[in-house]
């Protein structure tokens, strides 16, 4: 249930977004082969504008740039995938809550209590995450199709109302 200032945010919003998508990856080098982003890329482009979409090895200088390299190319929304687990190669929530002006703590908790209910317990080994930089929104999501396939619903629809808080 929406609240009457919710509804009156999104009236006041445009869906015109637009989207970079990052896939984190040592494996996946290739659009074929990226199963998780093909999905997000769907998702995105059946509503809003896939701007820029990139597969990129789990470094942090890797993902330092392309971030900045969206930023510059004012995208509005920067979706990554990968690189959120506890390996050692896994680098991206480091590097991203680095960047983060503002934490949206929410995404998370609602990304692992969505997943609790899916996959128990295994759910605490994700570390999903999200916050602004610079204007620019980033949501971080684990890897796996099954992970963005829970995590994309929590944030799609409100996409618009984000980008306009963010851009006050």
């Amino acid at each position: 249930m929406k609240s009457e200032t919710a509804k009156q945010h999104q009236n006041q919003s445009s869906s015109d977004i637009s989207c970079g998508l990052i896939t984190l990856s040592d494996s996946r080098k290739s659009e074929k082969l990226d199963l998780s982003g093909k999905y997000i890329a769907e998702e995105i482009e059946s509503r809003y504008s896939l701007k820029s979409r990139i597969i990129i090895p789990d470094e942090k200088e890797d993902l330092m740039n392309a971030i900045e390299n969206m930023v510059c190319e004012n995208i509005d929304v920067i979706l990554t995938n990968g690189g959120t687990g506890l390996s050692n190669r896994d680098i991206t929530v480091e590097t991203v809550e680095s960047l983060f002006e503002k934490k949206i703590d929410g995404f998370g908790e609602l990304f692992r209590a969505k997943s609790f209910e899916e996959i128990g317990s295994a759910a605490l080994l994700s570390r999903a995450t999200a916050g602004v930089y610079k204007k620019t929104l980033i949501f971080s999501m684990p890897g796996s199709p099954n992970a963005v396939k829970t995590a994309l619903p929590i944030i799609i629809d409100e996409l618009p109302h984000f980008v306009h808080h963010v851009k006050k």
